[in-house]
């Protein structure tokens, strides 16, 4: 990816090259409207070359017109549509922005598409019109990275933590926390500076100012769990016996008939997969082949796929058969999929078909401390499974901290960074060092503080940030 342009304040001259891309999903025969998105000096130019505005409709800033976009040298008409004109800086990237609202699905945006480049625009990269806003100081770069997280939200909560960060939520303590250490530093420099001039340093207050910062930046560096939970989603793997109520039990937690369910064992031989929420977590819930000694070719492929699952998801669902107990190959498959030492897997018991083994007793490992009862086949015990599933992950303390804000692995990465430094100013301090040695790890944790917020950042990180944009945004 190319950055733009810089200009001598280090923002993204508005006279740059100007970008257009199609900012809707293009879908045959779906979605009523496709946008195609224009930013740069020659958006309004090439708007005027291709839209005709009937009456006397004014062309200023914020307003919608009605009319239809025509090829500029045949006449030929190409759609019907309104366009949004958005001149800057009042608009997304701080730049001249028009909109072409044309009729869904593929053709007319295409067309469109094409015109405009016609015209000298060139094709946006991934997320180049958000690193415009960024780079013209209208977003900074956790309000950049929450965009994207809004776009890719699987949750009515991951969405609620995106916008959180889209309205400068983690920002706001993050630039506090550099401001603290920049006065800091200044306060240490200026006694190294002009020591016969200035009172003694006041340690103490120093060493309270950190420790309130290190404090701080451990509160957000807790969300990171959380945070990682709410974009990638929990994965759940169903294993056990064939004919136990996998698929059963898929079907009901996910009020769907995803799974073929039969009374003969071996009917799934493929991982089946079904996304829900629960508590405001994405789930990926995962329903494997049934495990046992067999000569069949596919039915062995479709158990080492089961295997892989297991060993991929965050949480195992070890489902047995109430009425058969606990049998000699459930132990067996717990064996396999439990892990080992500190690599235990979390894991809960599912005993279906209760409905049929009223009153009866059943054993199991009792290692085995969260145990479940469904009649999955008449949608029983499913509310007391999503309970459990979210204890789990409770108990991993993914929820705690701000509900509304979390952090990003690139986010945690400079917070620990800033953490680790400012743990090593505390030593110097500690060890009674000259100023000059406190210094050193204080600027590493101001810069890393810099670089979430895009304060101090490299063009590698913005085009590793940026990449995973989709084009449009």
């Amino acid at each position: 990816m190319r950055i733009a342009t810089l200009d001598k304040t280090g923002h993204l001259a508005i006279g740059g090259e100007t970008i257009v891309a199609v900012a809707t999903a293009m879908v045959p025969q779906q979605g009523s409207v496709g946008i195609v998105r224009v930013s740069g000096r020659e958006a309004l130019p090439i708007a005027h070359a291709l839209f005709h505005a009937p009456g006397n409709q004014l062309w200023e800033s914020h307003r919608i017109l009605y009319g239809h976009i025509r090829h500029p040298q045949t006449g030929q008409l190409v759609d019907e549509s309104l366009l949004l004109l958005m001149l800057a800086p009042r608009s997304y990237t701080r730049e001249d922005v028009v909109e072409f609202h044309c009729h869904g699905g593929m053709m007319a945006v295409q067309q469109v598409l094409q015109l405009c480049l016609a015209q000298g625009a060139r094709l946006a990269q991934p997320g180049e019109f958000t690193l415009r806003a960024f780079l013209n100081g209208r977003l900074d770069l956790t309000q950049a990275e929450g965009v994207a997280d809004l776009v890719g939200a699987r949750s009515p909560q991951a969405a609620q933590t995106a916008l959180a960060g889209l309205q400068g939520k983690l920002a706001q303590p993050i630039r506090t926390l550099r401001q603290t250490c920049l006065g800091i530093l200044a306060e240490i420099e200026a006694r190294i500076d002009f020591a016969d001039d200035l009172p003694p340093l006041d340690e103490v207050g120093v060493q309270s100012q950190i420790t309130h910062v290190v404090v701080s930046v451990k509160r957000l560096l807790a969300t990171a769990d959380r945070g990682e939970l709410l974009r990638s989603g929990l994965k759940v793997a169903i294993v056990g016996r064939p004919n136990v109520g996998k698929s059963s039990l898929l079907n009901a937690w996910s009020q769907s008939d995803r799974a073929i369910v039969t009374d003969l064992p071996g009917t799934t031989r493929d991982i089946v997969t079904s996304h829900l929420v629960a508590g405001g977590i994405p789930i990926q819930v995962v329903d494997t082949a049934g495990i046992r000694e067999s000569t069949d070719l596919v039915e062995q492929m479709g158990m080492e796929r089961s295997h892989l699952a297991a060993q991929a998801a965050d949480l195992v669902l070890l489902t047995i058969d109430a009425q058969a107990g606990w049998t000699q190959a459930d132990q067996e498959i717990y064996q396999q999929v439990k892990g080992d030492g500190d690599q235990l897997k979390p894991l809960i018991l599912v005993m279906n078909k209760i409905d049929l083994a009223i009153g009866t007793h059943i054993a199991h490992p009792p290692e085995i401390r969260i145990v479940v009862k469904t009649a999955a086949a008449h949608n029983q015990g499913i509310e007391g499974l999503e309970q459990a599933v979210l204890a789990i992950v409770n108990a991993g303390n993914l929820t705690a901290a701000d509900l509304d804000l979390s952090i990003n692995q690139r986010q945690a990465a400079a917070l620990l960074r800033a953490h680790q430094a400012l743990e090593l100013t505390q030593e110097t301090i500690a060890d009674q060092l000259p100023l000059d040695f406190w210094t050193i790890d204080l600027r590493s944790a101001i810069q890393a503080l810099g670089e979430i917020t895009g304060e101090d950042v490299t063009e590698s990180v913005l085009e590793q940030i940026f990449s995973r944009f989709c084009i449009g945004k």
